[in-house]
Formats: structure tokens, sequence, C-alpha cells
């Protein structure tokens, strides 16, 4: 085994190595999910090379220089403020959806008009329009982090799978037999999970476009789906008050997440897929694991529904939205809550973290998204300007874009 070259992975920190074995290329990840400014880097550095067969004493001073480099990335987050850069028209019905490729370069945006459509970030031009369902194009998503192809669910229970450069329709997935209302790639880009109003998901072969299999066992519409990092198992959080693990490859449920008192509005994987959270309607998340299928903890505090919730990219930390207006941070692994985001004058329904994690962005009816730090809970900034209820907020990989969708039928670009 030969080591070749090193790549950096800024979020979540890591360092990817690609070697030669027996004549053919592989690669290898070290995660560094615990990278910290206080980090101790010669101290890592002496525990990555006797941890890692790879990796000699002579190749020191280039992984020095690596960890730094993500130390640095990580140091340049700390202090910055958005302004609106563009305003898009973008469709004359309402919108759905909005969703950024892994550079942030071109981002999606789906609509009641039926269509997807595709713009460049730096210049707000529409590139494309993806036209062809029958009804209201509800979830979308790119193939990140290729970013070459578009997955568009819609209300005509059909998904189609479309090429993110020309707009060509590769497929179109027929099977479900009410409204698809989510929707995902697996993270290697051969997988599609789509989840519906007929209790059931789909897992389908890109390539093909063929069904590989229905996800039975769910009582309720299925509202929230999403793949572990290796793209073995897949989530289903559904308002039957219940989120399943599936095995990918049989189709088979291997885990029966039962415990919540209401719908689940939102579930997620961790970035290791050890742990998996869910919100519900009852008021609380919780985290669960996914080897054991137990409940490790209950997260209370909201006295109104959840609306969302999701990791950061360590999953160190997660995030909780509420029908209270408020946002809660929490500690994944103690379930101490860190801070409480009290700010906003109406629900807040999505949620997201920055990538290095440091800061939150929320999206409420209130029609306003805000910033917030991470460790104090303060409120940073406000992004004023839409003219109604914000429902989707996304950050590009960088951390230096923002989009914005709402109800009065614009999306916005900021830029930091």
């Amino acid at each position: 085994m030969k080591l070749k070259r090193f790549l950096l992975r800024y979020y979540p920190p890591g360092i990817i190595l690609e070697y030669e074995h027996m004549g053919e290329m592989k690669k290898k990840i070290v995660d560094l999910l615990n990278l910290a400014l206080d980090t101790d880097v010669e101290v890592l550095l002496n525990q990555i090379i006797r941890q890692e067969p790879l990796i000699n004493e002579s190749r020191k001073p280039q992984l020095r220089k690596l960890i730094y480099k993500l130390l640095e990335k990580q140091e340049t987050q700390e202090a910055q403020d958005f302004y609106l850069f563009k305003i898009l028209r973008a469709h004359i019905l309402p919108l759905t959806n909005c969703a950024f490729n892994k550079s942030g370069d071109r981002f999606i945006t789906g609509s009641y008009d039926r269509t997807c459509k595709v713009w460049d970030t730096n210049s707000g031009e529409e590139l494309l329009t993806l036209e062809g369902h029958k009804n209201v194009v509800y979830a979308i998503a790119f193939n990140n982090p290729y970013g070459d192809k578009i997955i568009t669910g819609s209300f005509d229970k059909t998904c189609k799978v479309w090429d993110s450069h020309t707009g060509e329709l590769f497929h179109t997935l027929k099977g479900h037999a009410t409204e698809i209302v989510c929707l995902s790639f697996n993270p290697q880009s051969d997988v599609i999970a789509t989840g519906s109003m007929d209790n059931t998901a789909k897992l389908w072969d890109v390539e093909t476009g063929h069904e590989l299999c229905t996800l039975l066992g769910h009582t309720a519409e299925i509202v929230s789906l999403g793949f572990n990092q290796t793209g073995d198992t897949v989530i289903t959080g559904s308002f039957d008050h219940t989120a399943k693990l599936w095995d990918v490859r049989t189709g088979r449920c291997v885990q029966n997440l039962a415990g919540h008192k209401g719908e689940i509005s939102s579930c997620q994987f961790d970035w290791e897929g050890e742990k998996v959270i869910t919100g519900s309607i009852d008021r609380t998340c919780k985290v669960w694991s996914t080897r054991t299928g137990t409940c490790s903890n209950t997260l209370r505090g909201h006295n109104d529904e959840i609306l969302d919730v999701t990791f950061n990219t360590t999953g160190s930390k997660l995030v909780t939205a509420s029908a209270d207006g408020t946002a809660r941070v929490y500690n994944t692994m103690t379930g101490a809550c860190v801070s409480i985001l009290v700010g906003h004058e109406g629900e807040i329904s999505k949620v997201c973290f920055n990538p290095p994690g440091n800061r939150i962005l929320t999206a409420s009816s209130d029609k306003t998204c805000r910033m917030w730090s991470v460790e104090s809970g303060e409120c940073l900034q406000t992004l004023e300007g839409h003219i109604d209820e914000i429902f989707s907020c996304a950050f590009n990989y960088d951390g230096d874009t923002i989009i914005t969708g709402s109800k009065d039928n614009t999306c916005r670009i900021w830029k930091g």
C-alpha cells in the first residue's frame, strides 16, 4: 500500500488519504470531528501517525500543514454580516423549496407552477426550467457532492431524474399511489429514496430508473427521510408517530423507533451514522442509537410543535425549531441545552447550522431569517425584506452564501 496524496475535507474536518493497493487507487478517510481551535496539534499528529499505517514520520510536516489549514478555515468564519445580493422573482406561483449544489454556484427552486428552476448563484440568472410534472413540484434535491443530477418529487405521484447541466430528463419514477413529499439521493448517488402520503417509501436505481424495493410498515404518511453517510441505511419519519431504519440492500426494517406521542416532523442521521434525531408535534426531540434502536435522550423545553431538527456537520450538537417561535441548541451527547434562540415573532419552520457549526440560521413566518451564535444564543443579524412567510433557508458549502425562499414568491441570495 502506497500513499499517493492527501486531500482536505473541511466540513466536517477530515483528511482523505489516496493510496495505491495492488495497482488500484483507493481512498481512506481520517475523521477529525473533534478538531477545535484549542486542539493540541502535536498530540493529534502523533496520534494519527500511530493509528494510521499509511502515514509515516516523514509525512509529519505535510500533515501538520493540513491540520493548520483546517483550523484556519474554522477561524475565518468567526464574524461576518450578510448583505442582500439579489432578489429573484422565481416563479409565477408559490415556491415550495430551494436547495444548493455542493459548491453553491447553482441552486434549485420548486414551485406550485409544476416546474423546478436551476439558477446561477453569482449572476442570479435562470439557467434551466425543468418542465414535465403534472402537479406541484414539492421536494427537490441535487445529488451532492457531484451535482450533475437533480430529482424532483411531485404531487403527481412521480419523481423525475434530470441532468442538472442540460435539463435532459433521464427517468420518471412511477409507483407511488399518492403525492411524493420527501426525497433524497444517497451520498454515493446511485440510489434515490422517495417518501409519500401513501405510507410507503421506495428505493430506486439512479442508473436504470428501476424500483429496487418498497419500504412497507408505516401506517401514515412519510414526511421526512434521509440516508446515512455510507448509504446503506435510510431513515423514514412518519405521521404514525414512529421513525424506522431500513437496510437499503434488502429493504428490510432494521429498527422501529417508537416513543413519540405525536406525528414526526423531521428526522436525520448524524455524520458517523451512530445516532439519529426525530422531532415531533409532541414538542420533544428524541436522540436514538442506530445500533440498538433505543432512545438515549428526550429533549424537552419547547411549548409547541417541533417543526425541524438538524445536526451540525460533526454531530456534536443539534438544533430544534418550533412553532413556539424559538429554537434550542443541545449537546448531542449529554442532552444539555446549550442555548435558546429567542427573538422571532412567529413559528420557525426551518433551521440550519453553517458548515463550521458556530452559527445557526432560522426561517420564520414573521417574514425574517435570523442568524444566531450557537454558544451564546445571541441574535447576530436579522435578514429582512421578504414580505411573507419564509419557509426555506440554506447555506452553501463554504458558508458565505445563503438562499431564502418565501411565500412572497421570491428567492433571495445573501452574501457574506
